[in-house]
């Protein structure tokens, strides 16, 4: 049974009758999902998977996009963030146990899809760290026909010296008990609302930083700050797991910004190089959130990914009918 749960709609500004509620993973863990709806007759329903530090509100424009293509959303508060059940005192800490305890996130998020009625076939969209757990989660045989990726997190950019020093100073804190530390030059402050638009790293559309800072502004219990050095490890540990398995056999949609400046660009290219059928579409000029430029270049993303899961629905229903 899912409860109601809390939603800022005029902060979303997503279809009308959007509704939130409240599941509990196997381990406990209260989180919270929203389900944006679209039409009647769907082409189904995309599994959203977001970043961390996001929320459920934060895709209601994206939503918006899908419905006018035809599909339902629905999406997650991972376990430390937005609304759902934060792990540490400080709730500002992005904190994860275990990377693999997002997995747990997942298995409830697809219970919802059967509880809620959601029309199928699934459709996977995952955004940076929801990138990282979507590829794992496809590994592990997740039901969807389609997957799309947006600046996925397979890697994080890191340049050599420091990438070095962030495994030593992260496994080194986990296990002094400082993994509740914050990572080094991150703290309590949301990302949002302590840099300007100019130079920023996630987006070049002025209105979308608007979107997303009026939402952590006036909704501050969604925010969250930068993440603890266990996180860092749980990451950066996932991260080379998954590099090292094979390419998942759903076909596969991923965009980059050109000016992607937060996870590893190089490893992004190289797994879609490596991912038969798979497609990399580079957004020029784009940065981190290249569903968060503007609406013409979000909507643009949208009907490709929309064809792109039109077409896997129906080369598995072709298979099943073989």
């Amino acid at each position: 049974m899912l409860e109601p749960a809390p939603f800022h709609a005029a902060l979303a500004d997503g279809p009308e009758g959007a509704r939130a509620f409240w599941l509990r993973t196997e381990d406990g863990m209260r989180l919270r999902i929203a389900h944006y709806p679209g039409p009647e007759a769907a082409g189904g329903t995309v599994l959203l998977f977001p970043g961390r530090t996001e929320y459920v509100e934060k895709y209601g424009r994206v939503a918006c996009d899908f419905a006018a293509q035809g599909f339902h959303v629905l999406t997650i508060d991972w376990r430390g963030q937005g609304l759902a059940d934060r792990m540490l005192e400080d709730v500002r800490t992005g904190h994860v146990h275990l990377f693999a305890d997002y997995q747990k996130d997942v298995a409830s998020l697809l219970d919802a899809v059967d509880v809620l009625g959601l029309p199928r076939p699934l459709h996977l969209l995952a955004h940076s760290m929801g990138g990282a757990i979507g590829l794992r989660a496809l590994s592990r045989g997740l039901p969807v026909a389609g997957a799309g990726f947006t600046a996925p997190m397979w890697g994080i950019r890191m340049f050599g010296p420091v990438r070095t020093a962030a495994w030593a100073l992260s496994w080194s804190g986990a296990r002094m008990g400082m993994g509740h530390v914050y990572a080094p030059s991150t703290g309590p402050g949301s990302y949002l609302a302590r840099t300007a638009f100019e130079g920023n790293l996630l987006t070049t559309d002025r209105d979308s930083w608007d979107y997303m800072l009026r939402q952590v502004t006036e909704g501050p219990d969604l925010a969250l700050g930068g993440p603890s050095l266990r996180w860092l490890h749980e990451a950066l540990a996932e991260c080379r797991s998954l590099s090292r398995l094979p390419a998942p056999g759903v076909p596969c949609l991923a965009y980059l910004g050109s000016n992607e400046r937060v996870v590893d660009p190089a490893r992004v290219r190289a797994r879609m190089a490596d991912w038969p059928g798979g497609r990399l579409e580079v957004i020029r000029g784009g940065e981190h959130e290249v569903l968060m430029e503007n609406a013409a270049t979000r909507a643009r993303i949208v009907a490709q990914l929309a064809a792109h899961y039109r077409q896997g629905a129906e080369a598995a229903r072709a298979q099943a009918s073989a």
